[in-house]
């Protein structure tokens, strides 16, 4: 029996925003759809007006009237909040007795963003990874398969967002072993053990069974790295294994290479085609689904929207110029992130450039903005890395 589809907290005033989240290919984008975006995130925003004292707020200082939306260029103007906002306070639009799950950003270091989801959203968030797997045929339910997940090896009452996907993408080809790169200590922190993941993956090579690879692309090519070094003989996992990568490098960026030499190097060494090595993007501010095509672009679904703004004006910019990343969705309910100006630098592009079918634009991420000391999950687990590789 199939589960229960989410539904909106409110019918009537969210219809919209059900029927984007009801939307179920990720990137068919069909006449109206605009319209019908727009129409969600107005609803949205009086949502979290009625609900959040901190947007309301905020929607006053700009001036702002979210009935003002009604046009996909339209939404662009709504006020948005930075992702660092999030690392200092705790917004919510729900009594904390609605939230239904809560997670953190950051590792064993660093200011964490608080990301609070009520049933709805959580319950949407995870359909809309399920349909990016479905569309992208990474979908086996009937092939055992063997997990290395270069992220962190939770305890039972972890709020970790990066750890919690992980496993979480476990489900989409039934367990036959898992293996934790990042392993509990015992005093709280985590290790990286490269030495136990080239054992692991030398294991499921002699098994013979597809093997899954979730997680940072730093551990991954540092785990590559020495197997290198050490001389070890390639290994020829199934044609059937995966690579779905996420986090980025951020603390070892002075380290990092390009993902085209990683993706190489990872076919090379592991035998899993380059079809089969995907990156992602995500974060728990702003929870949508971001995987790459075939041909290793990010393209924007269905559910959200991206816009490009100048370094110095925060005006909106034209395809193929770089600045900050700002995203949209209208279908959190819980937490006023549903406009959202990321750290990340990045341009954007049309979809029809990039030759894999996908229509919909997309984004090239070019670097981080910040300081040292705003720390996501991917900067703290490169910390451990002076110790592992």
């Amino acid at each position: 029996m199939k589960p229960a589809q989410p539904r909106v907290p409110d019918p009537k005033a969210l219809a919209a925003v059900q029927a984007v989240a009801d939307l179920a290919d990720p990137y068919s984008f069909a006449a109206g759809h605009g319209e019908l975006f727009a129409k969600a995130m107005s609803e949205c925003a009086r949502w979290h007006a009625k609900r959040s004292e901190f947007y309301r707020r905020l929607l006053k200082l700009r001036g702002f009237a979210p009935g003002s939306v009604r046009t996909l260029a339209d939404c662009a103007r709504l006020p948005f909040i930075p992702a660092n906002i999030f690392k200092t306070h705790e917004l919510l639009s729900i009594p904390r007795g609605e939230v239904f799950a809560h997670f953190t950003s950051s590792g064993t270091t660093g200011q964490k963003s608080q990301i609070f989801f009520d049933r709805w959203s959580f319950s949407a968030g995870q359909r809309m990874v399920d349909r990016v797997f479905e569309y992208f045929g990474f979908v086996a339910p009937e092939t055992k398969t063997n997990y290395l997940l270069y992220s962190y090896e939770t305890e039972l009452e972890s709020s970790l967002g990066t750890a919690y996907t992980d496993n979480y993408l476990c489900k989409y080809a039934p367990v036959k072993g898992v293996f934790h790169a990042l392993r509990r200590t015992g005093t709280g922190s985590h290790e990286f053990d490269v030495f136990g993941c080239i054992r692991s993956l030398q294991h499921y090579e002699a098994q013979g069974l597809p093997v899954r690879i979730f997680g940072f692309p730093a551990f991954l090519f540092f785990t590559l790295k020495r197997m290198r070094d050490l001389k070890i003989k390639g290994l020829r996992l199934s044609p059937k294994s995966l690579a779905f990568l996420g986090g980025g490098w951020k603390g070892h960026a002075d380290e990092a290479v390009p993902k085209e030499e990683l993706y190489a190097l990872t076919e090379e060494l592991l035998g899993i085609p380059q079809a089969r090595i995907r990156d992602s993007f995500g974060a728990v501010e702003h929870p949508i689904p971001y995987a790459e095509c075939s041909r290793h672009h990010f393209h924007v679904p269905v559910w959200s929207q991206a816009v490009i703004r100048d370094v110095r004006s925060l005006e909106p910019l034209g395809m193929g110029k770089p600045g900050f990343l700002q995203f949209l969705t209208p279908f959190l309910t819980s937490i006023p992130a549903h406009s959202v100006l990321m750290g990340d630098l990045a341009s954007l592009h049309p979809g029809a450039g990039c030759g894999c079918g996908i229509t919909s634009p997309y984004f090239v991420v070019h670097g981080r903005a910040g300081t040292s000391k705003n720390k996501s999950c991917a900067l703290a687990a490169a910390e451990l890395l002076g110790s592992g590789r």
